[in-house]
């Protein structure tokens, strides 16, 4: 591991202009922003890894799951450039770790301040002066966007400073903060569970005596939400087992919810 500088000013800011133009132009469900990311960052990865093996490796290593707010997108990738440049090939888990920890509580941030707090509240300034035909209004919202471009590039350069600090100045807590991103990013992902999977069984037993028995009820007493949580269970090893792509578990998903929902199985 080195702490030279490799990457120049231009390089990080030219990483945090190709993400600005990129982020839902190859947008999927199997990678999300994975794409996206490989193209931001491969020419300063050239530059840190100029063997083609190592480069490779490093591009494949990105080539993965990820998303989070677009700009909050800048922070994790600029942190994951300075890593990278400070770490190496070695340290390919661990900055992998990071970027699966940090995604999942960015988004939540990144989304209520850039998409709803900051422009709801620049809007309500701007807005009735443009319904009143005032030109200040329209002025105020093109500073509003350029400002927000400018602090975008800033994001990426933030990002990449905290990531080279990460491994310098706190390297001994590196570590535990990688393992604490981790944690946090399975809690959040475990707490979405009952909110965005809606599975129910809507199966009753019926009993000579007249009486009924809920097979959904029944489950709900062992443990809430057990079916959404075992059919995202099941989902997690089929893609941990690499024979199932995204679009594939997709499509398995969509077909078993058509079929279960046709013969009364699945609600």
């Amino acid at each position: 591991m080195s702490e030279n500088k490799i990457l120049t000013k231009q390089d990080v800011n030219r990483a945090g202009l190709r993400w600005m133009v990129m982020p839902m132009n190859t947008y999927n469900y199997e990678l999300q922003f994975g794409q996206q990311v490989v193209y931001a960052l491969a020419p300063a990865l050239r530059k840190i890894y100029p063997n083609d093996e190592d480069y490779l490796a490093a591009l494949n290593n990105h080539y993965k799951y990820f998303n989070t707010q677009p700009y909050m997108c800048q922070i994790v990738l600029g942190a994951a450039l300075g890593m990278e440049e400070q770490l190496g090939r070695p340290g390919a888990e661990t900055i992998q770790n990071f970027k699966t920890g940090v995604m999942g509580p960015l988004a939540g941030v990144g989304d209520t301040l850039f998409w709803v707090v900051i422009p709801t509240i620049w809007a309500s300034i701007a807005s009735p002066m443009a319904l009143e035909g005032n030109p200040t209004g329209i002025i105020l919202w093109t500073l509003f966007a350029i400002a927000l471009t400018l602090f975008r590039l800033k994001f990426f350069e933030w990002g990449y400073d905290l990531g080279t600090k990460l491994v310098t100045s706190m390297r001994s807590t590196l570590q535990v903060l990688t393992d604490a991103c981790s944690i946090l990013g399975l809690t959040v992902v475990g707490a979405l569970i009952p909110s965005v999977v809606s599975v129910k069984i809507p199966l009753e037993l019926q009993f000579a005596t007249g009486t009924a028995l809920s097979i959904q009820a029944q489950l709900d007493s062992i443990m809430p939400c057990m079916v959404p949580v075992v059919l995202t269970f099941i989902c997690y090893k089929l893609l941990g087992g690499r024979k199932v792509t995204m679009t594939k578990l997709v499509l398995i998903v969509l077909l078993i919810g058509i079929v279960g929902a046709a013969l009364g199985i699945l609600g």
